[in-house]
């Protein structure tokens, strides 16, 4: 997307650089916020693999629920990482990996994995992350009344910034939520060049009803080559 200055004759030139100059004087973006948001869900279900980082403000200091964590997912349904855990007034860095829809950890105290139900630690199924039916994606195209923020740069790559409104049931689904049926506020920023959506601020009910939170998720090294197998488990 990129426009290389070469030396042309006049008319040439002129042919060239009318378009650019209109889009430059128009106040409407070349895209949509919507179009965008379709674009990063494409870029997000046609990658292989992906490196993610989540945080949260607002966590509470009682309860069972996830408040951080960082690692690697890749299809068609796997996970290798650390998910930060807030249990019994504690957190918790449990070592998790996700193979084909089981969820296997390293639990406190022990020195090898055991199979879980990652719900009971206030989790899903982090190896369903990239599941085009069921995983981040679906936040894309299920929001309502997005908008085009400001475009930045981030680490050499230029974003755009959408905000949006998420069904709160929805992310119950696929994070969490006390109140599924109060709206999720999102701001989501998306690579304009690649779409690949870098980052995605979350804040609604997440660990108590009326009261809003914030999840941050960032993404990067889309499609490196990783390699996840299961645990042996004793």
């Amino acid at each position: 997307m990129l426009l290389r200055r070469t030396a042309v004759p006049l008319l040439a030139l002129a042919l060239l650089a009318g378009p650019v100059l209109a889009a430059c004087g128009s106040d409407e973006p070349a895209e949509s916020a919507d179009a965008l948001l379709e674009r990063a869900k494409r870029t997000l279900d046609e990658a292989e693999s992906a490196h993610f980082v989540l945080g949260s403000e607002g966590a509470p200091s009682s309860g069972t629920v996830l408040v951080g964590g960082e690692g690697d997912i890749a299809r068609p349904a796997s996970f290798d990482g650390t998910l930060q855990v807030l249990a019994l007034g504690s957190s918790l860095d449990l070592e998790v990996v996700s193979v084909d829809g089981t969820v296997y950890a390293q639990l406190p105290f022990t020195s090898g994995f055991s199979v879980i139900d990652p719900a009971q630690f206030g989790i899903g199924d982090p190896g369903a992350l990239l599941d085009p039916e069921t995983g981040i994606s679906q936040l894309l195209v299920e929001a309502e009344s997005a908008e085009l923020g400001e475009e930045r740069r981030v680490d050499g790559t230029v974003v755009r910034e959408v905000t949006a409104e998420l069904p709160g049931d929805l992310v119950q689904q696929i994070l969490t939520s006390q109140d599924p049926s109060q709206p999720v506020q999102a701001r989501f920023s998306i690579a304009t060049d690649g779409g690949e959506l870098r980052r995605a601020e979350l804040t609604g009910p997440f660990f108590e009803a009326g009261t809003d939170a914030t999840y941050t998720l960032e993404l990067s090294d889309f499609g490196a080559d990783v390699e996840i197998t299961a645990p042996a488990t004793g």
